[in-house]
């Protein structure tokens, strides 16, 4: 019997990776002084553009 680890949507992928990135994000601009509106402004957009760039162009690319 073969084991394999389950299927996950490239997008569930693109989401953890980048929630976790702005989290660091967030967490890196507390953590330099920056106000915590500023900071989770920034962090909300970091995410959203390492979203797009992650499920965009992340991922292997198939055999030709």
């Amino acid at each position: 019997m073969h084991l394999r680890p389950p299927s996950i949507d490239p997008g569930i992928t693109s989401f953890i990776w980048a929630f976790l990135l702005a989290l660091f994000v967030w967490g890196g601009l507390l953590a330099i002084g920056v106000s915590q509106g500023t900071a989770l402004i920034s962090a909300l957009l970091a995410f959203g553009a390492m979203f797009l760039f992650i499920r965009l162009q992340g991922g292997d690319d198939p055999a030709r």
